[in-house]
């Protein structure tokens, strides 16, 4: 797995989102531990080995018990990623005991069925952030609900908007990606536990009893075929996150945009003592949404090789296993750090109203054209209105010369409308539709997703000791 190996130079900048360690080899160890505990408490049950061997087992699965290095050295030598540590486990056990371990089991049964308990962790830090940004939004959300600012499509003035409405439309897709990881659960928290090719041989007819207590014990599913070909679950949580990463770097872009100069409508906090460039003193960089940007095009990147560890041939190839494998956990500690900037940056975003005010006024009127032709149009038709107006638009534009100057000069606008008429049908502060009633109602929606999303545990029990 490779993320950012080195660091990024911002962490200090952002709290830890807790995702990374997640995925540190002890942690992903003790939940093969922790399947194999499992493993042998629902095989003792269903008879297949001695109740004693599987509570001595389940009482031995420590990390903290086994030789790591001895582990690590015969990694080294066997070249197996499971193997090893099964060994230096049963070793552990004791010879009276130590022979049950891993009974029946193959090794993706193992370190899959690991991957997703770690999956699973990672999956609630990752709701708990998201709750937690919403939480932020919706408070951005309410603040700017009635602001107005310059809409705008194709990198030019629109119509006029509210700050509150853009960050309803952040909201929106937010939330949306939040419930596509609600709705995971079944598909992505199973257990592989069919043995070598998913058909329960070496079980024999305790397969799906066994499975069944293995699920039980560690909060999973069963599978209804357990076969290591399967594993479009974990697959759709990395597309998920990688549509998340689409609508963050959205976000980082929109955050980029509006800190330039030209625009300088809204601002990421920036901390007293943070340098922009080593040789420009004056420079306030937009270094977190930057991060979101080199960050979701790293995550939406993943999308490709996720599907691709979709292709096995036969009942099982290893590549695509370890493809899938690399792949999930980049995607979720891209996801925690992705989410963690964004958080400070949604918690601290900083508006300039004036600013705002100043960039609608840049088209002198202009913006407000559509009020004015729809206006017109109840008068005239609405394609006749449009190119009156259309007209003298591109005409004040040519000539720099005001846009209401030279609509109360034209005969049929001028005759139609006074100048009062003319200034308010114009007037961006007028022409917001429901710009202000949509950010409260996504502010509103905001909050009672993160509410439920804090009603999430942190952790699920796994009962094998």
């Amino acid at each position: 797995m490779i993320v950012a190996p080195f660091g990024r130079f911002t962490e200090g900048r952002v709290p830890d989102p807790g995702v990374a360690s997640l995925f540190t080899r002890e942690n992903r160890w003790q939940a093969r531990l922790d399947v194999e505990a499992a493993l042998a408490l629902a095989e003792a049950d269903a008879g297949l080995i001695p109740k004693e061997s599987a509570r001595a087992i389940a009482l031995t699965a420590r990390i903290e018990k086994l030789d790591i290095k001895r582990v690590l050295a015969a990694t080294a030598s066997a070249s197996h990623p499971l193997v090893p540590l099964i060994e230096e486990f049963a070793r552990t056990v004791g010879s009276k005991h130590g022979g049950w371990v891993h009974w029946g089991a193959t090794t993706q049964n193992i370190t899959q069925t690991a991957d997703v308990l770690v999956l699973r962790d990672a999956h609630r830090a990752i709701l708990r952030q998201l709750g937690r940004v919403l939480r932020s939004a919706a408070t951005l959300a309410e603040a700017s609900s009635g602001l107005p600012m310059a809409g705008r499509t194709h990198s030019q003035h629109a119509v006029p908007v509210t700050f509150g409405f853009k960050v309803a439309v952040w909201i929106d897709q937010i939330v949306a990606h939040t419930q596509r990881l609600e709705r995971l659960d079944d598909r992505l928290f199973c257990v592989l536990m069919g043995g070598a090719a998913g058909t329960f041989a070496s079980f024999g007819g305790a397969g799906r009893v066994i499975e069944a207590g293995v699920a039980h014990r560690l909060g999973l599913h069963p599978m209804r075929v357990p076969s290591r070909a399967i594993n479009d679950g974990i697959v759709e949580l990395v597309l998920v996150l990688a549509q998340l990463a689409g609508t963050i770097g959205k976000i980082g872009k929109d955050v980029y945009a509006l800190m330039q100069p030209e625009f300088a409508e809204a601002f990421e906090p920036v901390p007293e003592g943070t340098i922009g460039s080593s040789t420009m003193p004056h420079k306030r960089n937009p270094q977190l949404a930057l991060d979101l940007l080199t960050m979701s095009a790293e995550l939406r990147a993943l999308a490709a090789p996720a599907l691709e560890s979709m292709l096995h041939d036969q009942e099982a190839n290893g590549a695509m296993t370890a493809l899938l494998e690399d792949v999930s956990a980049s995607a979720a500690v891209l996801a925690g750090d992705m989410l963690a900037r964004l958080e400070v940056i949604m918690d601290g975003l900083e508006l300039d109203p004036d600013r705002m005010r100043a960039n609608i006024a840049l088209s002198a009127g202009m913006i407000g054209s559509e009020s004015l032709m729809l206006a017109l149009g109840e008068k005239i038709g609405r394609q006749r209105a449009h190119d009156i107006v259309f007209e003298v638009a591109q005409d004040a534009a040519r000539r720099d010369v005001p846009f209401l100057d030279l609509l109360r000069a034209d005969p049929l606008v001028g005759g139609v409308f006074d100048e009062a008429e003319l200034r308010g049908l114009i007037d961006p502060a007028a022409y917001l539709g429901l710009s202000q009633q949509i950010a409260l109602e996504l502010a509103d929606c905001a909050r009672e997703t993160s509410e439920r999303i804090a009603a999430v545990p942190d952790r699920v029990p796994v009962m094998t000791r």
